[in-house]
């Protein structure tokens, strides 16, 4: 197939998956635009980059929150690396009178992620511990996130590959609440070339009693600043 055959079929899927309710009902979906970048500067070292602009509806008018996400990665191989980070995060109310955030949140965070194939199926495994200074409150939180990357017209993910990504992850909170949230992802990717993805999918966040799904797309640069031999 050849690559603008894949873009077409890739974006044609897309429009196909996306449910006509969603634009129906904006207030009862959300949308979530995002950046994250793995930018390697040595063998060992690379920098974690991530924003993400988080809506109440479907439309990006409507800000639900923005979190900037900063860390630093230690890599022992190709399969297992640790991070230890400093996130800021705006959180506002919906159709807020006001433009200022109404809740500003510090958080430092530390994960592990550690990946293995079975077959040509990807397995990632995100172990994440979080220290949360939400306006006058210190918070702990622990989550874990099994996340599959499955690729359709190729045997691995690599350029020009179309793929699945599915996860679920878990937040269990240091204090009562014991339960936090859960998030159920799934999305179709292209891989553009080694440093290049897209993912188009859905989420739904389920808190306590109350659950949401959010339209997100998904942009990941890795760029290799290593000097070359």
């Amino acid at each position: 197939m050849k690559k603008v055959d894949q873009l077409v079929l890739f974006f044609s899927l897309m429009i196909l998956a996306l449910p006509a309710s969603l634009f129906a009902q904006q207030e009862k979906t959300g949308n979530w635009l995002m950046y994250f970048g793995m930018n390697r500067v040595s063998d060992k070292f690379s920098i974690h980059s991530e924003v993400q602009y988080r809506n109440h509806t479907v439309a990006p008018v409507n800000i639900e929150q923005m979190l900037l996400r900063i860390g630093l990665n230690y890599h022992f191989s190709d399969k297992a690396f640790v991070t230890a980070g400093y996130g800021y995060i705006t959180s506002y109310v919906f159709e807020s009178e006001q433009k200022a955030p109404e809740f500003i949140e510090h958080r430092i965070w530390q994960q592990f992620i550690l990946t293995n194939n079975i077959g040509r199926v990807k397995f990632e495994h995100r172990y994440r511990i979080e220290q949360r200074w939400v306006e006058n409150n210190y918070l702990n939180r622990f989550r874990y996130r099994l996340m599959l990357f499955v690729p359709i017209n190729k045997t691995k993910i690599e350029k020009n590959t179309l793929f699945i990504g599915l996860y679920d992850e878990i937040f269990i909170n240091g204090e009562n609440p014991f339960f936090d949230r859960n998030r159920l992802y799934g999305a179709l990717g292209y891989q553009f070339n080694k440093s290049t993805s897209l993912q188009i999918g859905m989420l739904h966040q389920q808190v306590t009693d109350f659950g949401k799904w959010y339209l997100q797309f998904a942009l990941v640069l890795n760029p290799d600043f290593r000097k070359k031999q």
